[in-house]
Order: C-alpha cells, then sequence, then structure tokens
C-alpha cells in the first residue's frame, strides 16, 4: 500500500477506493491512535513521500506522509524535519505571512502554526468534522444533509481534507473527498461546514484550490469545476466540455483559468470559464497531470504522473524536463530555480526558470 499518494495522484475508476484506503491506514495503523500519535522522526525526512509545499517567508515548508513535516531556510539545500502531533498523511499546506500556517490531511486532520512551521497544534480532526456537519444539519433541517452527516458521524473520522487556503490570517477555507468543504473566521479557531455554498449536488470530491484575488477555483471529480467571484461566498459549476478529473488548477495574473488533470487533460479558459480551449501538448502525453504552478513571471507550469514537466505557451504545453520522478508539487523560489516533490522525496528543479530542456 503505497501511503505517499496525494490528492492529485488519486484518479480514475479507482477514486473512491484510493481514498478510502489511503484514509484508513497510515502504515497499517487504525485511524484513531493515528491521531492521536505523533509523527515518526526520520532520519532523512526529505526523502519521504512528501505532497505539498508552501512558502513561509524565505522558508520552505513541505508535508507528506506519515505527518511528516520539513522545513528549509537555505532555498531546500538541506532540511530539518520538525515534531508534529498526528501520524496521518498531510496533503496542502497555507501560509499567510512568514509564520502563520496551516496544513491539512487525512482523517479530517487541519494543524496550525504560529512560528513558521518550526510547532504545530491540532485545530480539527475527523470526529469533530462530523459532529460539526451534524450540528449544522440539524439547525437546516435539510433531510438529506442530516442523512449524511449521520453516515459521516457512523463512519468515523476517514474523510480526508485535500487542499486549503487561507486568504488572511482570519479567513480559511478547507475542500476534501465527498464534496467536504469547511471555512474560519477566526484563523481556525472555530469551524463550520460550508458544502452549502458548493453546486455539486452530488458529493463529488474537491481536489485542488487557486486563488486570485477575490476569485477562487475548485478542481474536482467528473469534470466538475467550481468558480467563485465573491471570495468565496459562493460558487457555481463551470460548463467544461470534459467529464474526466481535474487534480490541478492555476490562476495567472494575466486573467486566464487552467484546469488539468486525468489522462493528460488540460483545459485554458480566457473569458471567465464561459469557453474552453483544449491546451495542445506533445503527442504521446496522456499520464494525469498531478500539479501546477505560476513562477514570478506569471508563466503557467504543469507537471505529470510520467515525470514530466510543461510550460504553458499560448494554448500549447511545451516540455521543459522530462524522465523526473514523479511530481506532486512544484514550487519556484527566489533564485529562480524551482523544488518538486515526489513519493521519494525532494527533487531540485535548478533550470526550471530559465526553460532550458533536459
Amino acid at each position: 500500500m503505497n501511503l505517499g499518494l496525494s490528492k492529485r495522484l488519486i484518479s480514475g475508476i479507482g477514486v473512491l477506493a484510493a481514498i478510502t484506503v489511503l484514509a484508513q491506514a497510515t502504515l497499517a495503523a487504525p485511524v484513531g491512535p493515528a491521531l492521536d500519535r505523533a509523527a515518526l522522526m526520520v532520519r532523512a525526512p526529505q526523502n519521504v513521500a512528501l505532497v505539498d509545499m508552501e512558502l513561509a517567508g524565505s522558508r520552505i515548508v513541505a508535508v507528506g506522509e506519515r505527518g511528516v513535516i520539513i522545513i528549509s531556510d537555505d532555498q531546500g539545500a538541506s532540511w530539518r524535519q520538525v515534531p508534529v502531533p498526528v501520524s496521518t498523511e498531510l496533503t496542502a499546506l497555507s501560509f499567510v505571512d512568514e509564520r502563520r500556517g496551516w496544513a491539512v490531511g487525512h482523517s479530517g486532520v487541519v494543524l496550525a502554526t504560529q512560528d513558521g512551521g518550526e510547532t504545530w497544534t491540532k485545530q480539527l480532526d475527523g470526529h469533530q468534522t462530523a459532529q460539526l456537519m451534524l450540528e449544522a444539519a440539524k439547525r437546516s433541517g435539510n433531510e438529506r444533509a442530516l442523512k449524511e452527516a449521520e453516515w459521516m458521524v457512523a463512519d468515523g473520522p476517514d474523510k480526508p481534507f485535500l487542499d486549503v487556503l487561507f486568504q488572511d490570517a482570519r479567513h480559511g477555507m478547507l475542500i476534501g473527498a465527498y464534496g467536504l468543504a469547511f471555512a474560519t473566521e477566526d484563523g481556525g479557531e472555530t469551524w463550520f461546514p460550508i458544502t452549502d455554498r458548493f453546486d455539486n449536488p452530488g458529493a463529488l470530491h474537491l481536489y485542488a484550490l487557486a486563488t486570485r484575488g477575490d476569485e477562487i477555483v475548485v478542481a474536482a471529480e467528473q469534470g466538475l469545476v467550481l468558480r467563485s467571484v465573491d471570495a468565496g461566498k459562493s460558487f457555481q459549476a463551470l460548463s467544461v466540455p470534459y467529464e474526466g478529473s481535474f487534480f490541478t488548477a492555476a490562476l495567472p495574473p494575466t486573467g486566464e483559468i487552467i484546469v488539468a488533470g486525468l489522462r493528460g487533460n488540460a483545459l485554458q479558459s480566457r473569458d471567465g470559464g464561459a469557453s474552453w480551449t483544449a491546451l495542445k501538448a506533445p503527442r504521446n502525453v496522456s499520464a494525469n497531470f498531478n500539479s501546477s504552478a505560476v513562477d514570478d513571471a506569471g508563466s503557467v507550469w504543469l507537471a505529470n504522473a510520467a515525470g514530466m514537466v510543461f510550460k504553458l505557451n499560448g494554448n500549447r504545453l511545451e516540455m521543459i524536463k522530462s524522465r523526473l520522478r514523479p511530481l506532486n508539487d512544484l514550487l519556484f523560489l527566489e533564485n529562480g530555480a524551482a523544488l518538486g516533490l515526489s513519493l521519494s522525496g525532494v527533487v531540485p528543479l535548478p533550470v526550471m526558470a530559465q526553460g532550458a530542456k533536459q
């Protein structure tokens, strides 16, 4: 069982099984103890399965399997692991400045830091999310919502959060499997369900968030793409000419929306999602797109499960690197280089910014 798989690698007809298996196991341990057991300190944490990374000021923070969180203060040249109070897989990060950040993952866990990732505290877990959904459903009087919440409580804390976005130190949003969505208005001191904000009646998995000002786009299962233009107060489903899952989204400063995912499909809209153009990749590129990034120049980059990295040029994807380990995430650094994350750790990409082919 590969517990390093990220939200962006869960795809195809096995999506439900993959999420369920991964959510229920951490080294074959029950979910409950994983929520209560601190992450194991490992000898070479930069070589474990890592899923997501973010900048906290100039510091790089990365998360991955079994609750591992690592930090680098030298642009990725060296790494050290920090203590974490849980050992569930962590899937995503969001920092609002050099000190304040949040991490989310399996078993409905939400962690927070106030010191740039040195220490972490648990703000939320799957037990609490289920109870919060049940309480909200009872207040609403919605019979369907009540049944779903009762199922969540009975099923236990095995539903993963797959992405997190904080717009400032107080306002944040979480998305995950089965349409899970929560928000906070006080920096995570309290959380409340916001599934009613999403045009997602099928409770499809919500994989990735991208933001640009008050605009937020969600890449989701079965061709679902959701867009908000009011900082997340409401989301509308966009009409997209593809029914496969999207695992990543990018919103460059030039105004386009880019979504990418299953079987090498990537689409671009220049009019807020009213119409779409399929991005043209080199022949025989059919691996899933797992991640995307926007560099300091506003260029969009995509990475796929075949170890290829592409740069968007107009409506074409130009292959910049190949024969890499499959990448779960891309991050551009202050020095013009980039880093990738894989199931076997950190992948330095020193010539990415120059676009040199490898």
